[in-house]
């Protein structure tokens, strides 16, 4: 059996391709509600690629999100994100994300820039990302790695100016933080 030791997160994963394992990630959402709580949500469909170099220089990643799968347990809301007024998901159906920079900016965090897409509007993004180590995946013949990223985006840079005017701005905040968790496998 393999051994499950995680290897210390100083370094990049192992050279190659890997995949994003979607049963053991997440992508994950909040803004701001009339300015007074967070209203939370999740995409339940997406993917992710990361090909790690000999280097950062030749390291990229890329995420690629079904629109039309976000969730927030309400229907009514997500049918209104849905539409025109925010994500226009029959015009636009993916969100994407595609690194042109990695920086270290400490122990196993890095800064990950880049073009992120939205209702085809693509503006410069940068996400803070955390590499939690690798293991040998004991139930594969492969390794596994960890990763948490958050970057915060301007809604209305993307064009989802809805807004519904009351005292103390408007119901729904103009930040919307995401957060993922990730497991990625190396490809063979």
């Amino acid at each position: 059996m393999a051994s499950t030791q995680v290897t210390t997160a100083t370094r990049l994963p192992a050279s190659g391709r890997w995949e994003l394992d979607p049963n053991h990630s997440t992508v994950e959402f909040s803004a701001r509600h009339l300015g007074l709580s967070k209203v939370k949500g999740r995409f339940e469909r997406f993917s992710a690629e990361i090909e790690v170099g000999e280097s950062l220089a030749d390291s990229r990643f890329e995420a690629v999100l079904d629109a039309a799968s976000i969730d927030t347990r309400v229907d009514y809301r997500d049918q209104h994100l849905r539409s025109p007024d925010f994500l226009d998901v029959e015009r636009f159906n993916e969100i994407r994300f595609t690194s042109n920079r990695i920086e270290p900016v400490g122990e196993g965090r890095f800064d990950v820039s880049g073009d992120l897409t939205i209702r085809d509007i693509t503006k410069p993004a940068t996400m803070a990302v955390e590499y939690h180590g690798e293991v040998e995946d004991p139930q594969a013949t492969t390794k596994r790695a960890g990763f948490s990223g958050s970057l915060v985006i301007d809604r209305e840079a993307f064009g989802m100016t809805w807004n519904g005017a009351i005292e103390i701005g408007g119901f729904v905040g103009k930040k919307v933080k995401v957060e993922i968790e990730a497991e990625a496998l190396l490809a063979a």
